[in-house]
């Protein structure tokens, strides 16, 4: 791995499925690679070498969270996020722009940017382009997001076009702040909701732009999997085939599968740390709700399949006994099994498509959901 350099190398493809890695300084990121969401400087129930355990190469921090609290000026003057949060391996940080959109109270769009008020105590607070990189620059990501606009769909083709294009001048002023910054990288976002031609009309300026790689984002906002299946069928295909293709927000472990039939590299998603809270487990047969009376005097694992903390040391019936309590443990050991999960899954199908069977392993796949999870006992 060259140290002090970030790039992309591709080692197979299986159709349109793709593996690699993405060399930075702080490590090797393998692709098809699924980002565990540290909001807050920390993914919820987890220590960050935990996390790390599960196999995950990289986490994503959230610049809109940080930049309230405890700020950006805050965490740089602490030595950076990463000794912040005392993680070692890279961060992604996305650009605050579809926080901003969605969560920030009495926000105003113009031309220069966003101005909002903060969901915490009301602060007045502007985020641009040029605020977004120097907030990213402090946080020390190693991959920052161009700031960009995410309307909510559906929306008409005109009110997509226009914030599109709003979204590609937000890029180039992103690209001209973020300036020349050797191992770190700036990723472009690809815009145009569900729309064939605007997708395509994105990808064009990002390409002249240039970035050192490229998601797709406004999707996994409320579409429904068939159609972000159906722009995923054409939307990466817009995107330089030798930089790394980022899916933001996805997903649910069949989105996952899916997007990686599509060509896509990269994803996030606080779905398993949040469905650890609320009871819920993923596995290879299925989501188990741990809630359910079913599980309460059950002594098997939630997964036979598994070697995480969870099952191999607890039973349904005291994962059970410990989430009805509103025990912490309860937090701790499902979202420790759930990222197990995922990274596990992302593992499979990277393994998959270096053997040049990622159809046989999508098959396997679909034919364990469809067994349901366990008989009860």
């Amino acid at each position: 791995m060259n140290n002090n350099k970030f790039f992309f190398s591709l080692s197979k493809a299986d159709k349109k499925a793709r593996c690699g890695v993405i060399s930075t300084p702080r490590g090797e990121i393998r692709t098809p690679a699924f980002m565990p969401v540290g909001t807050a400087a920390t993914v919820k129930a987890m220590l960050p070498e935990s996390v790390s355990a599960t196999g995950a190469d990289i986490l994503l921090g959230n610049t809109y969270h940080l930049m309230l609290r405890p700020t950006a000026e805050r965490i740089s003057n602490l030595g950076g996020l990463h000794k912040f949060m005392n993680w070692r391996k890279p961060i992604l940080t996305d650009s605050g722009g579809f926080q901003v959109m969605s969560l920030a109270e009495l926000r105003k769009l113009t031309e220069e940017g966003v101005t909002f008020k903060s969901h915490i105590d009301g602060s007045q607070h502007i985020l641009s382009p040029e605020r977004s990189m120097e907030i990213q620059k402090m946080l020390g990501s190693d991959i920052v997001m161009c700031f960009d606009e995410c309307p909510a769909l559906p929306s008409s083709h005109e009110r997509i076009s226009d914030s599109m294009q709003l979204s590609m001048r937000w890029a180039q002023r992103s690209r001209d702040a973020f300036g020349d910054r050797p191992g770190h990288a700036l990723f472009g976002i690809q815009q145009g909701g569900l729309e064939q031609d605007l997708r395509a009309k994105s990808a064009e300026i990002l390409r002249s732009i240039e970035f050192d790689g490229y998601a797709l984002g406004g999707l996994a906002v409320g579409e429904g999997q068939e159609e972000m299946f159906r722009v995923l069928d054409f939307a990466p295909d817009m995107l330089p085939i030798d930089k790394p293709r980022y899916l933001m927000g996805v997903g649910k472990p069949t989105d996952i599968v899916g997007a990686v039939k599509r060509g896509v590299d990269m994803m996030d998603c606080v779905l398993p740390s949040r469905s650890g809270r609320t009871g819920q487990a993923f596995t290879h047969r299925g989501v188990v709700n741990i809630k359910n009376s079913r599980h309460q005097n059950d002594p098997r694992p939630l997964d036979f399949d598994c070697q995480c903390p969870a099952c191999g040391n607890y039973s349904r019936a005291y994962l059970h006994h410990v989430f009805k309590a509103q025990e912490i443990i309860s937090s701790m050991l499902l979202t420790w099994h759930n990222l197990h999960y995922y990274q596990q899954l992302m593992a499979k199908i990277r393994q998959a498509i270096e053997n040049q069977k990622f159809e046989e392993f999508e098959a396997e796949f679909y034919k364990n959901l469809s067994l349901g999870d366990l008989e009860p006992i």
